[in-house]
């Protein structure tokens, strides 16, 4: 395989374009305004701190060279362990993890067959656009990644493979990065990724996989085929960064000079920083498409607000919740809105129709439809066409950042166990966690015998093993580096409970995932059991109704609010297909 067949993405390809977010991702003129649109007040609040986006020049050689070692395959242990030493070697047979990529159905080849497991093995773009499913944001299609073969026996990852686009937006709370909060930062995803299970490593095979890589940066001539999608220079050359060494072609490539380093005089530790910031750097690029005013532009769905003149995020210091509610009252007005016409608008890669007509609209509504308080009301509730979704997943960015148990892990093990098997499981308290720490949490360099039974795969010959999410991370004393900006969150404005009071209030809790570009992430779930949205919508009915029942295990507040039947859910899927958007 010739890794030619994956050019640079964001460098070769109008980098400085994507990266401001300046062109719609749509093909089409723009759309007249509705008449009577512009007198339409926009609803406004005093002003308070709330962290906006804004567009941000990104360095093109800190992409560049960022985006080369998220396709590094030689990182790898498979490679460490077939190389003999040399960086540069041509390995005679590649690892077999890559040899295929895993889907919900029938494999495909592997774009990476012949080589080793990198980082875009599980985090997709362009590789299957031609010849295959499409597009991705940044995810694989499996249900759980294939990992590579070790002599722990484990072949798949325990969680479905996020997808990264807008993965590290700016936010109003910490950032927090994986399905279970397990780090702060962008550069500690990444160190824990290249030294960790995903590549092949072992626990506390740490610094030797770091010096493997450092070595890899060191040693290589830069005659790869990936070298030669990059410029043809060695690692050594980019990360010196002078201009008479790369020459007047390479400017693409030199580095600011707080990125750059003399490899052959650096540490393994230095080295290994180095890289983790450039690929963190890479992903920190990664988001949809935006306008020069920092407005999402590419979705039908935003298509349909700023044709309507309706505000596409919150004045400056609004509350989420005051905007999300807002935007309901607008779109219930009795008003004529102009909705997408056959064929005016399309998308370029997307294989989908770019509509937003009346389904959509109804969709949008149950979306964003609140349940009302019941007391001193003497209208029932409604069964019907309350979503509930915008509690966890408000607009513009379509999701809170925080975590939430919907019921997906205990609704995986009672179909394995019985009905009820989740409810009945034994979960130790705090104390008795971390005092019996292999017997209760994941394996880390300090404690490499673990057997992490709470962050595993449910398998119907093994009890007792499953899924807690949070549970894994939060009050871990060798996961200290995300523990304030947990307690931050969890907490909030309230007096901070014990850690030992929150434990049991963390089990089975996950990551909300942004709603922006389903259609480029299925399966869905942190499981990946759900493979369409409808699927999703109807996992969202029945955990519902056993929340309303009290029978989710730790369930969501926000779950029991939701009151959908089945004739909700065309409009609704329909209106979350309208928050997809071409992506390349």
């Amino acid at each position: 395989m010739n890794l030619r067949r994956f050019p640079p993405s964001l460098v070769a390809c109008a980098l400085g374009v994507l990266a401001l977010g300046l062109v719609s991702s749509y093909v089409a003129a723009p759309a007249d305004k509705p008449s009577g649109a512009s007198n339409r007040p926009r609803f406004k609040l005093p002003k308070l701190v709330v962290p906006v986006f804004r567009s941000v020049r990104p360095d093109p050689a800190k992409i560049a060279v960022g985006e080369r070692l998220f396709l590094e395959t030689r990182f790898s242990q498979f490679f460490f362990a077939h190389s003999r030493g040399d960086a540069n070697t041509t390995l005679t047979e590649g690892d077999s993890v890559v040899a295929q990529s895993a889907t919900t159905g029938e494999p495909l080849p592997g774009p990476f067959r012949g080589f080793a497991i990198n980082c875009r093995s599980c985090h997709l773009v362009n590789e299957f656009f031609t010849n295959g499913p499409g597009n991705r944001t940044y995810a694989d299609f499996a249900r759980r990644s294939p990992v590579p073969a070790r002599e722990d026996g484990r072949t798949h990852t325990p969680r479905n493979s996020p997808a990264m686009v807008n993965a590290t937006i700016p936010r109003q709370h910490d950032l927090l990065l994986h399905f279970d909060g397990e780090f702060a930062s962008g550069e500690d995803l990444v160190k824990a990724t290249l030294t960790g299970r995903n590549f092949g490593w072992l626990p506390g095979e740490g610094r030797e996989a770091a010096a493997h890589i450092a070595h890899i940066i060191r040693d290589d001539d830069g005659r790869g085929p990936l070298a030669a999608d990059f410029g043809g220079y060695s690692y050594r050359v980019l990360f010196a960064g002078g201009k008479k060494e790369l020459g007047e072609e390479g400017d693409r490539f030199h580095l600011p000079e707080e990125y750059q380093l003399d490899v052959t005089r650096a540490s393994d530790e230095t080295i290994f920083h180095h890289v983790a910031r450039l690929i963190t750097a890479y992903m920190d690029s990664l988001f949809f498409s935006r306008d020069e005013s920092a407005e999402y532009d590419s979705s039908p769905y935003d298509w349909f607000l700023e044709t309507n003149q309706i505000p596409r995020q919150p004045d400056s210091g609004m509350t989420s919740l005051y905007y999300n509610r807002n935007l309901l009252s607008m779109v219930n007005e009795p008003y004529s809105y102009r909705l997408t016409k056959p064929g005016e608008v399309r998308f370029k890669l997307l294989r989908q129709a770019f509509r937003f007509g009346p389904e959509e609209l109804l969709g949008m509504k149950i979306f964003f439809t609140m349940p009302r308080p019941t007391t001193n009301s003497l209208r029932p509730p409604p069964a019907h066409g309350i979503g509930n979704c915008v509690r966890c997943h408000p607009a513009p960015d379509f999701t809170d950042f925080k975590f939430h148990n919907t019921g997906s892990a205990q609704e995986e093990y009672d179909a394995l166990h019985g009905a009820g098997a989740f409810a009945k499981l034994s979960i130790p308290s705090l104390p008795e966690r971390n005092a019996h720490f292999d017997d209760w949490l994941p394996a880390t360099a300090q404690h490499p015998h673990a057997r992490g039974p709470f962050l595993d795969i449910p398998s119907p010959t093994r009890p007792g093993r499953t899924d807690l999410g949070l549970w894994n991370v939060f009050a871990n004393p060798d996961q200290p580096l995300a523990q304030p900006a947990l307690r931050r969150l969890l907490n909030g404005e309230d007096k901070p409970l014990p850690d030992a009071e929150w434990l049991p209030r963390t089990i089975g809790l996950f990551k909300t995932p942004s709603l922006r570009g389903l259609a480029l992430s299925d399966p869905y779930l942190h499981n990946g059991r759900k493979d369409t949205i409808e699927d999703v919508i109807r996992f969202y009915i029945r955990m519902s109704s056993l929340a309303r029942a009290g029978q989710v295990r730790n369930g969501a507040p926000e779950l029991a609010g939701i009151q959908l039947t089945e004739s909700d859910v065309a409009p609704l899927a329909a209106f979350l297909r309208a928050l997809n958007e071409d992506y390349e």
